[in-house]
C-alpha cells in the first residue's frame, strides 16, 4: 500500500483529500504545519507528497527544495495562487506537478496514481541513484554536477567542480600542482601550475568557513594539496 503525506494547513481540504485517497487504497498522513511536515517528510518513508504552498513556519517552496535535495519521491504542489511565476518556481524546484485550487478530489487521485505509476516504472527500469560524495557538510552530486555546503548550493565552474571532485575522491593523498594540472587539464603543466593555485583559492572561498584554516583542502607546503577526511 502506497504511503502519502499531505502537508496542508486548511484542515477541511486536507481531510477531503485524505478521504478520497484512502477510498482509492492509499495510506495517508496529514501535517498542518510546514516545519513539522518537512521534518516528517525527511525522516520517514513516503511514496508521494502533496504539498500546499502557503504554510505556517516553512512555506511549500522551501519544503520542496529540501525534499528534492535528499529524495526523488514524487511531489504534487497545490495552491490557490494562479500566477504562472509560482508554477514555474515550484516546478523549477523539483515538483512533479502543480494543481491550482479549487480542483476536484477525483482529479487529484488520478494524478497521484499517474505519478506513482511513472515513478515505479522508473525505479523498475533500474534507474540508478545519483553518484554522491558527502563529507562533513559538503555534498557533491557527481551525476548532476552540483555542490552544497551545509545545505546551501554553491555554483562551480567546470574545472572547479572537476578539481574538487577529484580531490574528494582521493582523500588523504597529497597531489603536487603538476599532478593536478595534468589530471584536470589533461596536459603537462609546462610552467602553468599557477592555474591550480587560482582554482584551489576559488574552491576554498566557496566551501571553507575560514579560508585561512581550511577544513577540507589542506596545503602541504612545498608539495601540493590534500583533501582531509
Amino acid at each position: 500500500m502506497s504511503k502519502i503525506l499531505i502537508i496542508e494547513d486548511e484542515e477541511a481540504i486536507a481531510d477531503l483529500e485524505k478521504d478520497y485517497l484512502e477510498l482509492s487504497g492509499f495510506q495517508v498522513a496529514i501535517e498542518n504545519r510546514g516545519d513539522v511536515g518537512l521534518k516528517k517528510a525527511l525522516e520517514e518513508d513516503y511514496d508521494l507528497f502533496i504539498l500546499d504552498l502557503m504554510l505556517p513556519e516553512v512555506d511549500g517552496f522551501e519544503i520542496c527544495r529540501e525534499i528534492r535535495n535528499q529524495k526523488n519521491t514524487p511531489i504534487i504542489m497545490v495552491s490557490a495562487k494562479k500566477d504562472d511565476i509560482d508554477k514555474i518556481r515550484g516546478l523549477g524546484l523539483g515538483a512533479d506537478d502543480y494543481m491550482t485550487k479549487p480542483f476536484s478530489p477525483s482529479e487529484l487521485v488520478a494524478r497521484v496514481k499517474a505519478h506513482l505509476a511513472r515513478y515505479e516504472r522508473l525505479i523498475g527500469t533500474g534507474v540508478q541513484e545519483n553518484d554522491i560524495i558527502e563529507i562533513r557538510g559538503l555534498k557533491i552530486d557527481k551525476t548532476a554536477r552540483r555542490v552544497w555546503i551545509n545545505g546551501e548550493e554553491k555554483n562551480f565552474t567546470t574545472k572547479e567542480f572537476d578539481l574538487l571532485t577529484f580531490l574528494a575522491q582521493n582523500p588523504n593523498r597529497v597531489f603536487t600542482k603538476d599532478e593536478l594540472f595534468k589530471e584536470i587539464w589533461a596536459m603537462e603543466s609546462i610552467g602553468d601550475i599557477a592555474t591550480v593555485t587560482v582554482h584551489i583559492k576559488k574552491i576554498r572561498e566557496k566551501i571553507e568557513f575560514n579560508t585561512a584554516k581550511p577544513q577540507y583542502i589542506e596545503t602541504i607546503w612545498g608539495v601540493g594539496y590534500r583533501f582531509k577526511v
